[in-house]
């Protein structure tokens, strides 16, 4: 394949288009386009709004005009996008959460750590959920070495993962794991009866690199976790996308060869309603530094689309790209829309709006956010110097009033406060 030229901190910063004042840059296409020159950084207002969370509570999930949030000891339902929240429960494990989704039904489900609830009644009540293995036992939880690292066995990095099927909603994610909150096997989840049943889909294999031993992120010892069956290794899963053309899933892994094989790996499953089956192949693995360790696959009209967060060894593969799925594996007939020339593994595509991120610990900016207005025609790259080193991640669709919902963490995975955004209108000059 071929490499895009390293971008440099100061040709980052200061290098500007022959477009509209510098803001906007076209995009690339093609592996054998010429050295990409990235755009000056543009000011946030020029391409949205936004605002953060209420200071009172976290907001965690939204949908159309409904939000999940928490506050110390107690979780609450808002039905007209975060103005009023009339329906509450106390839960003394509310800090804990690493996870919730609501369903288009209204159930709420949420995790903390390896703990699974459900609500069905806006939050009148909520049950605790045992997830089901393949073969239709319970799959309990692993005893952790230490109580107060359980494991992230739900925590996800995409807000989208739930998807209309045949008159269906299917929900189905992975979980970003292994790297606080303890060792953790890494799973692909789903539901077909929104939310009160939850198995597997697909159990990756025993890392011997995360053992549980009690630390944040696991270890070469300790307790061995997975599937003992599954030669394929990961460290956590950045993304599940459904893709409706080809009625299949598809999923992608990270991080680096540790030694003990690939750990970045594209999945592709299809599921067989009927009986209740999936069917997973392994379709590229690679190394930390190409496009195929990345996060934010989405599919718009039977493209595929993702964002790459390679770091490994320079150069590194870096960009939006954009392909026929049946050309996945072949680099050659990817499309490069846009290089930020950062790593950055968070990306949603609506309405033709196409938002990204970077990632705090690798870029110059604080909170650098990626923004294509037209479907990947034009770009700008945009920093919230205000909010601080956050990387924004966990991208919901917009609710009821336009506003795109995501995580803030610092570094790149701890939770710090929730942001709000809004795109606006533009017309090119």
């Amino acid at each position: 394949m071929t490499l895009q030229r390293r971008v440099t901190r100061r040709q980052f910063l200061g290098a500007t288009t022959a477009t509209a004042g510098g803001i906007f840059m076209h995009g690339t296409v093609g592996q054998g386009a010429d050295p990409i020159v990235l755009p000056s950084v543009a000011d946030p207002a020029d391409f949205f709004s936004y605002r953060l969370q209420p200071a009172d509570r976290y907001i965690d999930s939204q949908r159309d005009n409904k939000a999940f949030a928490y506050v110390d000891g107690a979780i609450f339902l808002s039905e007209d996008n975060g103005h009023t929240w009339p329906h509450s429960i106390a839960f003394p494990s509310a800090k804990q959460i690493t996870f919730s989704h609501i369903l288009k039904n209204g159930n709420i489900i949420f995790a903390t750590g390896s703990k699974l609830y459900l609500s069905t009644d806006k939050l009148k009540t909520y049950q605790p959920i045992t997830v089901k293995a393949e073969d239709g036992s319970d799959y309990l939880p692993h005893t952790p070495q230490k109580a107060d690292n359980p494991g992230w066995y739900f925590h996800t990095l995409p807000g989208v993962v739930s998807w209309d099927i045949k008159g269906t909603e299917i929900m189905v994610w992975g979980n970003y794991c292994n790297v606080v909150g303890g060792a953790t096997p890494v799973n692909i989840y789903y539901s077909i009866d929104s939310g009160r049943t939850v198995k597997i889909a697909y159990a990756f294999g025993q890392n011997p690199c995360f053992q549980d031993n009690g630390s944040p992120g696991g270890a070469k010892t300790g307790t061995v976790l997975g599937n003992p069956a599954n030669p394929v290794l990961a460290r956590h899963i950045h993304t599940v996308a459904y893709n409706p053309v080809e009625d299949a899933f598809y999923s992608c892994t990270g991080d680096i060869d540790r030694g003990f094989g690939h750990e970045c790996h594209w999945l592709r499953g299809v599921y067989d309603m009927k009986n209740d089956k999936w069917q997973w192949k392994v379709i590229v693995s690679d190394n930390s530094n190409t496009r195929y360790k990345c996060g934010g696959i989405t599919f718009v009209d039977g493209k595929v689309y993702w964002i790459s967060d390679a770091n490994g060894p320079k150069p590194h593969d870096r960009g939006v790209f954009c392909c026929d799925p049946a050309d996945i594996t072949k680099p050659e007939k990817h499309t490069m829309l846009f290089n930020p020339g950062i790593e950055s593994g968070n990306m949603i595509i609506q309405d033709g709006v196409i938002l990204a991120s970077h990632c705090a610990p690798a870029t110059p900016m604080n909170t650098g956010l990626i923004i294509s207005p037209d479907m990947g025609k034009t770009w700008a790259q945009c920093d919230i110097k205000e909010l601080g080193k956050r990387s924004p991640t966990r991208f919901h669709e917009k609710n009821g009033e336009g506003w795109f919902r995501m995580d803030l963490r610092s570094g790149w995975v701890s939770r710090a406060e929730v942001l709000f955004l809004k795109p606006k209108e533009r017309t090119r000059r």
